[in-house]
């Protein structure tokens, strides 16, 4: 079995007004427009879990490529 762990940065728009600071230093509150989803961990496991299986069949393929032999075999 792979085990494998990666953090998901929290989304930097949603629709909740947030305190800032402009860039002479005032404070000041912004709201982004649009549609945007506060949660991307939902998405974010099928694409962790694709990007690990690319990985994989990329590495069994360069071995394949070296040797000659796939991975298992008794050549």
């Amino acid at each position: 079995a792979i085990v494998a762990r990666f953090a998901v940065k929290p989304t930097s728009s949603i629709l909740t007004p947030r305190k800032s600071i402009d860039k002479d230093g005032n404070d000041v509150e912004i709201m982004t427009k649009g549609r945007h989803d506060p949660c991307v961990g939902i998405r974010a496991v099928p694409i962790g879990e694709a990007m690990v299986a690319c990985a994989i069949a990329d590495h069994y393929l360069r071995h394949r490529g070296q040797t000659g032999k796939g991975i298992g075999s008794r050549q």
